[in-house]
């Protein structure tokens, strides 16, 4: 395993540092919006939402970790399993149904499109 401090971590963290404190800055600009005479409490809820939009990338990075970490347990525990052999399929093991359809004498429409389908069914099934 790596060091703790390595270059790249040290970057990651000032990078979500400086969101977190931009961030925080913007939201208090946002109070400072909402408390004035023409604040609204859109500028409330703006005041609410920075502060998760600053923690967002520390979250990331916590979750980008634990997957990882996930999935090298995952690599660490699984044992080569044997592969089954894979069956032969044949062309008689894939041969279509019989096509049975009804022709319906009082709509001539609908029964040619139905004898189009059994005909488009049995092609596609060859």
């Amino acid at each position: 395993m790596r060091g703790l401090l390595t270059p790249q971590r040290v970057l990651i963290g000032l990078g979500c540092l400086v969101a977190l404190i931009a961030c925080c800055g913007l939201a208090w600009w946002q109070w400072q919006r909402f408390e004035s005479a023409s604040g609204t409490f859109q500028n409330l809820g703006y005041v609410l939402q920075w502060p998760l939009f600053g923690l967002f990338p520390a979250f990331m990075v916590w979750r980008f970790r634990r997957l990882a970490r996930q999935n090298r347990d995952a690599d660490l525990a699984a044992e080569p399993v044997a592969a089954a052999p894979r069956p032969v399929a044949t062309v008689d093991a894939v041969k279509p149904a019989p096509v049975e359809y009804l022709d319906d004498e009082e709509d001539a429409e609908l029964a040619a499109y139905n004898r189009m389908l059994a005909n488009l069914n049995a092609r596609d099934g060859r």
